[in-house]
């Protein structure tokens, strides 16, 4: 049997589950390389297997650093809104022989995972302003005006 090409693979799964936009497929392996890499340095196992938890996890990494503060822009762009459509999207290649599974592996392991406004904005929020902010209010609230 011909094994596919990753392109032909994606093709076949676009016309079969539209929901995400192509370039999430890429990005997923792109973050899957980087949460090995990364794994690679903090293990003795060059070989490990990835749960989907440290996939989410890599993949939240790669995001921010590929992205930045537009990260949940983009993929939302991508139709990804939470974490199961990351386990959908790698199911989705696991299905079409582009990524392994071990007998573990669920598409619940996604299900369970970060939510959005958290891992994608919160590092990117001014750090100090806020309570300072809030300190002022509370200050004009109680009718104390700063000069």
């Amino acid at each position: 049997m011909k094994k596919i090409s990753f392109n032909e693979a994606l093709d076949m799964i676009l016309s079969e589950d539209p929901r995400y936009a192509p370039e999430s497929y890429d990005f997923v392996r792109e973050a899957l390389d980087f949460t090995l890499k990364t794994h690679k340095k903090d293990s003795k196992n060059p070989n490990r297997h990835v749960s989907g938890q440290e996939l989410l996890e890599g993949i939240r990494d790669y995001a921010i650093a590929e992205f930045g503060p537009m990260s949940r822009t983009v993929l939302a762009y991508w139709g990804i809104e939470k974490c199961e459509d990351f386990g959908h999207i790698v199911f989705n290649m696991v299905d079409k022989g582009i990524l392994g599974k071990t007998d573990h592996d669920r598409v619940e392991d996604f299900y369970v995972g970060y939510d959005f406004a958290e891992a994608f904005d919160a590092p990117f929020r001014p750090k100090g302003k806020t309570a300072a902010k809030s300190k002022r209010n509370k200050t004009l609230r109680a009718g104390i005006h700063p000069e």
